[in-house]
């Protein structure tokens, strides 16, 4: 009986038939070529095509570097225009591997990265309070939070003021901060780990300002998209390029309670309200640190790529090697973390890899990366010289088919065994707790 329920209770997209007729494929260097199985990266497609065929998901980009070299670079579906509650004679945007997304939560691995980077400037200490660069938020015995712990989400602040998720507001990151300095402590900083879905990334991208005179987005594009060459990976969307973004949409079984409480915590807003203002205008032109940055797969294949290479990347240097290995080094082993529920590894802005199950599939203790809202993946393994990104642009909390979505990580790991030679291995975590230079 339930069985014969679950179609009429999940809300999935149109699958376009043939399938074939909504996938394109990027440039791509044979598997054999750099060590990985062609089989299991032609596996880990097909497990994406599953997923699509589910209608849970109406775009899915994959993109995978191993050795530095794209093995699979592939999208199918459309980016606007076929989403569950379009009408058939909607127009439809073909998705294309250069198509951006919004990351949501992935986000917080890049900007991280800026905050990171203006540490190995001296122009910030992460050790340093936060008031030392805001004095204001010293409010409410907040005075002796450090920036590692906004990082590491232990700061006691998980979660944003109901006022501030006012799409009006969002476009004015000032007064979200001064909402924040206005906030009392959810609990002893430094205590507990609390997932901190969008309130650190306000603070942190102020820091950023105060310190350079700059937006976090003028500086990434300033350090990192135009050295680099990326043609997205920035917060937000410029008008121009509206039509171009892959629209989000809700699907999956209802979101009830208690899961339907926690995220109406965690964003502020109830779930099928956060995924509609998701698409909106003000929301994409925005600047949300922790939420709204733009890119493809390929770019954030590319961005780790950077960060699995040392900081180098196509000639130009950007991180120390040092700088990386500190990010990524290991916070917190599998502490309980009070916002999500579960137990977790934390680097300082990253979510780690597990020696048994992870994220990123069995056996990865070294990779680092970050999920996003709410199938989407970014990632690096550097036991196995691999950088890789998953993008959807369906947002289910649950649905029956999510083994498919964790199918194409599997393959990708299993794909690219680990290499023996731990020279080339540049950027591998340091198994210590490293909390200071």
């Amino acid at each position: 009986m339930v069985a014969r329920m679950l179609p009429t209770i999940i809300t999935r997209a149109p699958v376009p038939d043939p399938i074939e007729s909504v996938i394109t494929t990027g440039n791509e260097t044979p598997a054999r070529e750099v060590g990985a199985s062609r089989r299991g990266v032609e596996a880990a497609w097909q497990a994406a095509t599953q997923l699509y065929k589910s209608g849970i998901h109406p775009a899915i980009q994959v993109c995978v570097r191993r050795r530095g070299q794209v093995v699979l670079n592939r999208a199918i579906g459309y980016a606007q225009g076929n989403g569950p509650e379009d009408p058939a004679e909607a127009p439809k945007i073909p998705l294309t591997t250069d198509t951006p997304f919004n990351i949501f939560s992935a986000s917080k691995v890049v900007t991280s990265m800026v905050v990171h980077l203006l540490d190995q400037r001296h122009l910030l200490h992460l050790e340093d309070p936060v008031c030392e660069y805001i004095p204001e938020f010293a409010a409410h015995d907040k005075q002796g939070i450090p920036i590692r712990h906004i990082l590491t989400h232990r700061a006691g602040i998980p979660n944003l003021p109901a006022e501030a998720m006012d799409l009006d507001i969002l476009g004015h990151p000032s007064e979200i901060v001064e909402m924040l300095c206005k906030t009392k402590l959810s609990w002893r900083p430094g205590r507990s780990i609390g997932y901190h879905a969008l309130s650190g990334g306000f603070v942190l991208g102020e820091i950023v300002r105060r310190v350079t005179g700059m937006t976090i987005r003028a500086v990434l594009d300033r350090e990192i998209r135009q050295p680099l060459r990326f043609r997205w990976l920035n917060y937000g969307i410029q008008k121009d390029d509206f039509d171009k973004v892959a629209e989000n949409y809700f699907t999956g079984a209802p979101v009830l309670p208690p899961m339907s409480t926690v995220l109406h915590r965690l964003l502020g807003v109830n779930y099928y309200r956060a995924v509609k203002e998701s698409n909106d205008p003000r929301f994409l032109l925005a600047t949300v640190p922790a939420g709204n940055l733009f890119a493809n797969a390929n770019e954030m294949s590319r961005f780790f790529e950077l960060l699995l290479n040392g900081g180098e990347l196509d000639g130009i240097n950007i991180f120390d090697s040092r700088t990386i290995r500190r990010a990524t080094a290991e916070q917190s082993y599998m502490e309980f973390d009070r916002t999500l529920g579960l137990p977790l590894r934390y680097g300082m802005g990253f979510m780690l890899g597990g020696r048994w199950m992870s994220l990123y599939g069995a056996d990865t203790q070294h990779a680092f990366g970050h999920l996003g809202l709410s199938n989407i993946l970014c990632w690096a393994d550097p036991e196995r010289r691999l950088s890789a990104a998953i993008m959807t642009s369906g947002k289910p909390v649950a649905y029956p088919e999510l083994y498919h979505a964790y199918n194409i990580v599997r393959h990708i790991t299993s794909a690219c065994p680990k290499e023996k030679d731990r020279a080339i291995r540049r950027a591998v975590v340091v198994p210590v707790r490293a909390t200071g230079h």
